[in-house]
């Protein structure tokens, strides 16, 4: 059971990162693609900013 959680977990970040990557261009940030895109839970969580930008990315 835990091992199944955990691969669940893994997929879903890394699905929200590739779909951070691919929707970059929507987005206001100019740099940082490859930071942003992998620690995007945490700035999710901690940002507004970051936020409402990754929802840019995401809706394309």
């Amino acid at each position: 059971m835990g091992t199944l959680l955990g691969l669940l977990l893994l997929g879903a970040y890394g699905y929200g990162g590739w779909r951070f990557w691919k929707g970059f261009r929507r987005t206001n940030f100019s740099q940082g693609r490859l930071v942003l895109a992998l620690l995007w839970p945490a700035l999710a969580i901690g940002n507004k900013s970051y936020r409402q930008n990754f929802r840019k990315a995401l809706k394309g």
